[in-house]
């Protein structure tokens, strides 16, 4: 179904449609943190529980936006849920916290129990339930392992009798995330492997390695989520191998701009006010992607119009905005736009 909303205002005008997104299961609200659980030096997981009562519905490897107000500034980020859909009165989100970040540091500070955080979600589609196979492949590393950890606490709940092999990269022993747990799960659980692979021991993840691990590697579902370099090194190996690539899928919140879709050959100006920059973008490629290619960084997620970590002010031209449920109509009213899924139809001006 298509919807259309045009902007009242005479500076700036939206058209906006919603394409495949999915209904959220709990929509926006507020979480109350419960509880933080340091599970290594620098990654802690945080159990939150809805302000009203309610249960959470979600898919495992789904993900959700955390809306917060950080010195005076919204900001909007998107975590894993990491506890399973089983688990359904409380939630987690596990999260590293990067030197220099400004959202990861700010919850290891600030998000203590009793502390309030608003959330929207569930977001995204990689998850087994898209994809229910009997045998899986878990790839990840370093805080990659979120989703998948999902995923398998949620196969191990259910006690589904199927084959999954789980190989995690880290750093070093002591940087393993959930290791413990990923430890019992193996040690109790049927058909189910738990390799682990450290960058200080010189193991990385390679062909000969996937061949011994599993000789049955085409018969496999494969789900990954780590680095862009990392997921790429897989994509490549399992393409090496033969692997059926409609059955590798993916997970990443590190932006990699869309390709730019051919046609009108039309290019408009994009001024940024805030950086003062002025670039130029295609009439196919979305504000997010030209602005990348241009060398300007600006927050972004999912690049796929769900998460609204891009939301910012639209405040002179039009755009077609094909979103996925990242921005509510009345954000769009007050002339907000996703960047990464607004392409321009005519000269922009934008409050970044």
């Amino acid at each position: 179904m298509r919807a259309t909303a045009m902007m009242t205002t005479a500076v700036a005008r939206t058209t906006t449609t919603t394409t495949g997104g999915l209904p959220p299961a709990w929509g926006d609200g507020l979480l109350v943190c419960k509880q933080v659980i340091d599970v290594t030096s620098d990654v802690r997981t945080f159990v939150l529980e809805s302000a009203e009562p309610r249960m959470f519905r979600h898919d495992p490897g789904q993900f959700l936006t955390l809306v917060l107000d950080i010195d005076g500034h919204p900001v909007e980020r998107c975590y894993t849920i990491s506890s399973p859909p089983t688990r359904p009165d409380l939630l987690t989100i596990t999260v590293k916290r990067m030197p220099g970040g400004l959202v990861s540091p700010w919850l290891h500070e600030r998000l203590l129990p009793g502390a309030t955080v608003r959330a929207r979600g569930p977001l995204g589609d990689f998850s087994i339930t898209r994809h229910p196979a009997p045998k899986y492949l878990f790839l990840s590393a370093g805080s990659g392992v979120t989703p998948v950890m999902s995923m398998t606490r949620t196969l191990y709940d259910l006690a589904h009798p199927v084959d999954v092999v789980f190989v995690h990269s880290a750093r070093t022993f002591d940087d393993i995330i959930f290791r413990r747990e990923l430890e019992f799960i193996a040690a109790t659980a049927p058909h189910f492997r738990v390799i682990h692979l450290l960058d200080d021991r010189g193991e990385q993840l390679n062909t000969a390695m996937v061949r011994e691990i599993t000789p049955d590697l085409l018969e496999r579902e494969v789900f990954t989520c780590g680095p862009v370099g990392y997921m790429e090194a897989v994509r490549n190996m399992l393409s090496t191998e033969g692997f059926e690539m409609a059955r590798y899928h993916e997970e990443s919140f590190t932006f990699q701009g869309p390709a730019v879709e051919p046609g009108t050959g039309q290019s408009f100006t994009v001024e940024f006010t805030r950086s003062g920059r002025t670039i130029d973008c295609d009439a196919g490629s979305s504000v997010l992607a030209a602005a990348s290619r241009a060398g300007i960084t600006l927050p972004a997620s999912c690049a796929r119009g769900m998460c609204g970590t891009c939301k910012t002010t639209l405040l002179a031209g039009s755009v077609d905005m094909q979103h996925n449920g990242g921005i509510r109509p009345r954000e769009i009213a007050d002339n907000k736009i996703l960047l990464c899924c607004s392409r321009p139809l005519g000269h922009l001006v934008v409050d970044a």
